[in-house]
């Protein structure tokens, strides 16, 4: 199943180029015409838009808003994106494939350096960078350093203050004179983000779109099913335990009504799986009617969801594991 916006229609069988249609006489003249049109028009832009920053900047919400449809979890628990999240926008002559990314941190672990190998990628894969700061934050450092790196990024760097709304007017001033060529927004309220996108629609190379207009991600429906399950576990458990959270989607079957899931919810230890399901099973049965809330808004139709609790022990620290889940680790730590 492709991820597809509702306010486009579906993508229907290739449009033939003009040179493989036949014409009749009559109108070749018109179809000559057409296309000296067509190669004069504005050419269209498209590329890769990396969006970037620490942990808990607001770039998950940032994509969101961008896209117009939640793809990216979005918490108030730090890490709670793992791995690349891609969006895409196209408006009339603009296609913007947007790679939300894990907070850039100092990785403790094999899930944290699989995380910021994910960030590294993007930002070398990125046609243009967004580095998302939180407003409030005070001497934010450089993209380059707050990602440890030690040259300088190839691609231009758009700086968008972030949270806006919560910062008060002094503080605005200030930011303006200390940071005037940033761009500062709210990606709750979407305040300046209209005017955020002009500035990334005009760094974008001239390309034709990668992708059909009406699709709104490249990664399979399946994997954002796990996504929304692990957000809901973020938002009904403690601190103590959504760091262990992995969400496995075993199956997905499209073709029955309502459509069928089996996912497995893993944790680390034992102790962390009698949490998560709770008192006579309440607490998973809870996170299975939120989450299939949340799906069945996704996917538009019916969903039933078999969701079960397993103990996967240490995963975060084991290779083999990390790459079941699908995290790449970088070459020296793949062992």
């Amino acid at each position: 199943m492709v991820l597809r916006s509702r306010e486009r229609g579906r993508v229907g069988h290739r449009r033939l180029l003009q040179s493989e249609r036949p014409h009749p006489p009559r109108v070749r003249a018109f179809v000559v015409f057409a296309i000296c049109i067509e190669y004069l028009s504005p050419m269209t832009r498209a590329g890769i838009v990396t969006v970037a920053g620490k942990p808990n900047a607001g770039k998950s919400t940032l994509l969101n808003r961008i896209v117009g449809q939640k793809l990216s979890i979005v918490s108030p628990k730090p890490q709670s994106t793992r791995d690349r999240i891609v969006g895409i926008r196209t408006d009339d002559d603009v296609q913007m494939i947007l790679l939300d990314t894990p907070g850039l941190l100092d990785p403790a672990y094999p899930l944290q350096r699989a995380m910021r190998a994910a960030s590294l990628d993007a930002l070398s894969e990125a046609d243009v960078i967004v580095y998302v700061v939180d407003a409030n934050e005070h001497e934010p450092p450089p993209l380059e350093r707050a990602a440890g790196l030690n040259e300088p990024l190839k691609s231009p760097v758009l700086l968008a203050l972030n949270k806006i709304d919560s910062v008060s007017p002094g503080r605005r001033i200030q930011l303006s004179t200390e940071f005037p060529e940033a761009r500062p927004i709210s990606a709750l309220t979407g305040d300046g983000v209209d005017e955020l996108l002009a500035r990334i629609a005009q760094a974008l190379p001239e390309s034709p779109f990668l992708y059909p207009a009406d699709e709104i991600s490249t990664q399979a429906v399946r994997f954002f099913v796990g996504e929304l399950i692990r957000e809901t576990a973020l938002e009904q458990l403690e601190d103590e335990v959504p760091y262990s959270i992995a969400c496995e989607v075993e199956e997905f079957r499209e073709e029955r009504s309502p459509i069928y899931i089996r996912a497995v919810i893993y944790v680390e230890r034992e102790s962390q799986k009698r949490i998560l399901i709770g008192a006579r099973g309440e607490r998973v049965r809870e996170i299975g009617r939120a989450s299939r809330a949340k799906i069945e808004e996704l996917v538009g139709s019916g969903v039933y969801l078999d969701l079960w609790v397993k103990v996967l022990t240490n995963w975060r620290k084991n290779a083999d594991a990390l790459r079941r889940f699908g995290y790449r680790l970088p070459k020296e730590h793949a062992q």
